[in-house]
């Protein structure tokens, strides 16, 4: 189920002059940038950068104000007017991984996982049910099936996010910084999951406050700041060696606080 490592560079996604205002505020001002399918991009700044807001244009969420996105086979240009189809269409490509699980209180954690297969794509339910099944041994979960997730910990809720955003059989999967909720201990199990899930070869794209997992997990690092990607790169050219002053300060804080 998972999407294989290919030998030559195939792009999962690229994204061009994408820019999003609220209001006054400008927080996307004009970002490009590309990734490859098969790898993890991490996403790090300051608070107020424009980390989540330019994972959400990836899926949709935020509506860009403009700028052209590919994602797999879809491409919009949110310069023009675009139809609740095509944008249902470029949804599709991708799942998401909320801050704070966003999972129905009043249903299992397996009808949480089976509910978008479903519902939204129609599938056959003993078919999906299934392959839930399978996710949720993936990520441990698979004697909680039946559970609700008021019974579960932060750190499983986060779990049977995962499980339900892989159920879509998405060609990209989006995290919005995924530990930030948790409690300390319980934030790795869910970066467990995360690194398993990038060496299985699927595509993911992570707004993370995590520096040391974006450096072991990621094949490139963004760093935003004041809505643009101010340095880009492997984990040891943004992370290792920073070439911006700004990267230089903001890690500096992060991993040498007082």
């Amino acid at each position: 189920m998972n999407e294989p490592n290919g030998s030559a560079i195939e792009y999962r996604v690229e994204a061009e002059g994408v820019e999003k205002a609220f209001g006054d505020n400008k927080v996307l001002r004009g970002v490009s940038f590309k990734v490859a399918r098969g790898t993890a991009t991490t996403i790090i700044g300051p608070s107020g950068s424009g980390k989540t807001t330019l994972l959400r244009t990836l899926n949709a969420l935020d509506r860009a104000d403009a700028g052209v996105i590919r994602v797999d086979d879809v491409e919009i240009d949110f310069s023009t007017p675009t139809t609740k189809p095509e944008v249902r269409r470029f949804q599709s490509r991708s799942g998401f991984v909320f801050q704070s699980h966003n999972l129905f209180p009043h249903k299992t954690v397996l009808e949480n996982v089976i509910e978008g297969p479903v519902i939204v794509q129609k599938r056959p339910k003993e078919e999906v049910v299934a392959e839930a099944t399978e996710l949720l041994e993936q990520v441990g979960l698979s004697d909680k099936r039946d559970q609700y997730p008021f019974q579960l910990s932060g750190g499983q809720q986060q779990r049977v996010g995962i499980a339900r955003a892989l159920a879509l059989k998405p060609k990209l999967v989006l995290f919005d910084e995924p530990t930030s909720a948790l409690d300390p201990e319980l934030v790795g199990e869910v970066l467990s999951v995360i690194k398993d899930l990038a060496v299985e070869g699927w595509t993911l794209v992570i707004v993370t406050h995590e520096i040391q997992f974006a450096r072991q997990v990621s094949n490139q690092v963004l760093f935003t700041d004041q809505g643009i990607i101010l340095e880009r790169g492997t984990p040891d050219e943004v992370i290792g060696d920073p070439k911006e002053e700004r990267t230089r300060q903001f890690l500096q804080r992060i991993l040498n606080p007082l």
